[in-house]
C-alpha cells in the first residue's frame, strides 16, 4: 500500500510537472506571437488616406488550423490592361494594408495588379492572435483567390519585413509562382534575435515563431529578388544577403544605399524597375 501511494504521488508531481510545463510553453508562444506580429486593428491615418481608389476585397475560407470560417480584408489595386500580371502582397508587422498602400501603389505603377491581405488579427480581418501557421495559411487563401480569378495571368509573391518569411513560405511550396520578391527580410526569427542587444543568450531553443526562410528558400522554384537598404538596423543588410544566397538561380541581390527598413521601397524604385526587366524579363 505504501509503494502505491508512493507511486500515485510520484505520478501526480510528474503530471503536474508536465501540465506546468505544457502552460508556460503555451504562455511563451502566445507571447512571442504578440512580440512577433505586433498586430493592430487601427488604421494609420496615412495609411488610409494613401488606399484612395483602391477596392476593399474579402477573401473567405475554411480555417483547417482552427476549424472555424475565416475572413480576410484585402485592398485590391487593379492596372487597366486586362492582362496585367497580378502580384500578392505581404505586408510585416505592426502595421496592416493601410500602412502598406504607398508601396502597392508603387508596386501598381510598375506594372503590376496589387492584391495586399491583412492577416487575422489585422486591420478587419477576422479576431485572432496571429501565428506563424495562421499567416501561411492566410497567405494561401489569398494565393488561391488570385488563381481562381486571374488563372491566365502570370502571378507574382511580395514580402515585406516578416511578411517576407511569409511569401518565401508560400512560393517553397506553390508552383506556380512566376516570381518572388523579397525586401528587408531575413534568415530566421532565431537569426534577427541573434544580432539584438542580448543575442548572446542561448534562447533560439525556446524560439516557437521560427519562420525558418533559410531552409524554405532553396525549395523556391521561381526567380528571386531579394532587395535590403544599407541603413536597415531593424533587419541587418547581411540577414538578407545570408537568405539570397541559399535561394536557387536565377535570383539577383540588390543593397540600396541609404535606404532603411520602411524607405528602402521608395529609395530604390529604379532598382526594382531595373531587376523587374533584367530578372523577369519585365517590360511593363
Amino acid at each position: 500500500m505504501t509503494s502505491l501511494l508512493r507511486h500515485g504521488w510520484r505520478l501526480a508531481l510528474a503530471l503536474a510537472t508536465l501540465f506546468s510545463l505544457l502552460a508556460g510553453c503555451s504562455a511563451l508562444d502566445t507571447q512571442q506571437r504578440r512580440w512577433i506580429f505586433q498586430p493592430e486593428t487601427e488604421s494609420w491615418r496615412r495609411g488610409l488616406q494613401a488606399t484612395e481608389g483602391m477596392a476593399d476585397v474579402w477573401i473567405e475560407f475554411a480555417s483547417q488550423e482552427t476549424g472555424q470560417p475565416a475572413r480576410l480584408h484585402a485592398l485590391w489595386h487593379p492596372r487597366p490592361e486586362a492582362n496585367a500580371p497580378v502580384l500578392l502582397y505581404l505586408h510585416g508587422a505592426r502595421w496592416g494594408v493601410n500602412g502598406s498602400a504607398h508601396r502597392v501603389r508603387r508596386m501598381q505603377s510598375m506594372g503590376f495588379s496589387v492584391l495586399a491581405i491583412d492577416y487575422r488579427g489585422f486591420g478587419r480581418s477576422s479576431a485572432a492572435l496571429p501565428s506563424e501557421s495562421l499567416a501561411h495559411e492566410d497567405a494561401g487563401a489569398a494565393w488561391d483567390w488570385l488563381a481562381h480569378r486571374y488563372p491566365a495571368q502570370q502571378r507574382y509573391i511580395f514580402g515585406h519585413s516578416l511578411g517576407g518569411a511569409i511569401a518565401v513560405h508560400l512560393a517553397s511550396e506553390v508552383a506556380d509562382v512566376q516570381g518572388l520578391m523579397l525586401e528587408g527580410t531575413f534568415t530566421s526569427v532565431a537569426d534577427v534575435f541573434s544580432t539584438m542587444r542580448w543575442g548572446w543568450l542561448p534562447v533560439s531553443w525556446l524560439i516557437t515563431q521560427r519562420f525558418d526562410s533559410a531552409e524554405r528558400i532553396a525549395r523556391v522554384r521561381a526567380p528571386v529578388l531579394v532587395v535590403h537598404g544599407s541603413d536597415d538596423t531593424l533587419i541587418k543588410p547581411e540577414l538578407g544577403r545570408a537568405l539570397y544566397e541559399n535561394a536557387s538561380e536565377p535570383k539577383r541581390w540588390v543593397l540600396v544605399e541609404g535606404g532603411s527598413h520602411h524607405s528602402t521601397h521608395s529609395v530604390g524604385q529604379a532598382h526594382y524597375e531595373e531587376a523587374l526587366r533584367d530578372l523577369f524579363g519585365w517590360k511593363p
